[in-house]
């Protein structure tokens, strides 16, 4: 019998591809680890996230490739997770910086952005959370830690707050609980500038944005400040929405801004004998991402328990993680996670 070689083993895995990047495993570096013992090969996939939603399909090809090879035995498959990163450099150590954003309010952005950074920290990445809804800022509230102050280390840098695996910082956490916020233009800027760039983030996978809605100074200062890795439109299925929605979308396109997708939220209400009532409308976010060629990264009903969640203080995620929306939303991270592995490959210059 001939003796199994490490050139056998790789050269039947440049076969797999994942799924998302249409490359193979060898040549994108996701190979880690290999030995061979024998007839034992043991290797570890190094995925490009840690929420990446094709893991069963990659370990599937990986061993129906192995099982072609003469002489392979028993193979030892273990995966870890190296987030790749994008050309950001405003924010050391933070490798992506992802805006969740609507057309209008009353569409639960904040909601699915709360839920998708506690997503993403329960498949194991590191996660910030940047309230910068100025006018309306939840988030601290939604992450039980409304009335705590922000701290500052000896630097004079902001100290985040952090609860559920995410480090969270609020405008609410620097003012008086129902102060009204009258800010405007340069006042916006500097303080957006401060929250972003003079908070001690450490080394985040993630850092998400919640924005305000619309289409104004907040979204346009995060631009200039910072370059996205991308953006999320949240959306309702009804045209009135979706109109709204169109104008944040044309917004993005010409700060470039790429949109990494569309969530919509509210699709539907589930009623006690399992049918579903499309409350407002059917199927909008599907045909409008469908039409500029986006991703719909998810359909969210509408649940009492997402409400109650919020208002308690813990993302559906963790406090209700079997149900049905809270499961739409870990597969929505975990799509959202692919969309931004995708994003920053394409952006690496062809060798």
């Amino acid at each position: 019998m001939s003796r199994l070689t490490e050139r056998a083993v790789l050269d039947a895995l440049k076969t797999v591809d994942d799924p998302e990047l249409h490359r193979d495993l060898v040549s994108l570096g996701m190979i880690k680890d290999l030995q061979i013992s024998g007839d034992d090969v043991t290797l570890t996939v190094n995925l490009t996230t840690p929420a990446c939603p094709m893991r069963a399909r990659i370990e599937g090809d990986v061993r129906a490739a192995l099982a072609q090879v003469p002489g392979v035995g028993r193979v030892n498959l273990s995966f870890d997770a190296q987030v790749r990163a994008s050309a950001q450099k405003e924010l050391p150590g933070v490798k992506n910086v992802v805006a969740v954003g609507s057309g209008k309010g009353g569409v639960g952005k904040s909601t699915v952005a709360a839920n998708l950074a506690a997503s993403l920290a329960l498949e194991g990445a590191s996660v910030g959370l940047l309230d910068a809804d100025i006018y309306g800022p939840s988030q601290a509230k939604m992450f039980a830690v409304e009335g705590k102050r922000l701290m500052a280390d000896d630097e004079k840098r902001i100290l985040p707050l952090r609860n559920y695996g995410v480090k969270v910082i609020s405008i609410a956490n620097l003012v008086e609980d129902g102060q009204a916020l009258t800010w405007r233009g340069p006042i916006l800027h500097g303080t957006l500038t401060q929250l972003l760039k003079q908070t001690v983030w450490g080394e985040l996978d993630y850092l998400i944005v919640d924005l305000p809605p619309g289409t104004g100074d907040v979204q346009l200062s995060l631009a200039q400040l910072v370059p996205l890795t991308g953006a999320v439109v949240v959306t309702t299925p009804q045209d009135v929405a979706l109109l709204d929605v169109r104008r944040a979308y044309t917004m993005l396109r010409k700060t470039h801004v790429p949109v990494l997708g569309v969530v919509e939220n509210m699709s539907y209400y589930e009623l006690p004998d399992g049918t579903r009532d499309y409350i407002f409308g059917e199927g909008g976010a599907a045909r409008f991402a469908e039409a500029e060629r986006l991703p719909l990264l998810g359909q969210i009903p509408i649940t009492r328990a997402m409400r109650e969640a919020g208002d308690a203080g813990t993302p559906l995620v963790i406090s209700s993680p079997g149900a049905p929306d809270a499961q739409a939303l870990r597969r929505a991270a975990r799509v959202l996670a692919g969309q931004i592995s995708i994003q920053n490959l394409n952006a690496l210059p062809v060798l």
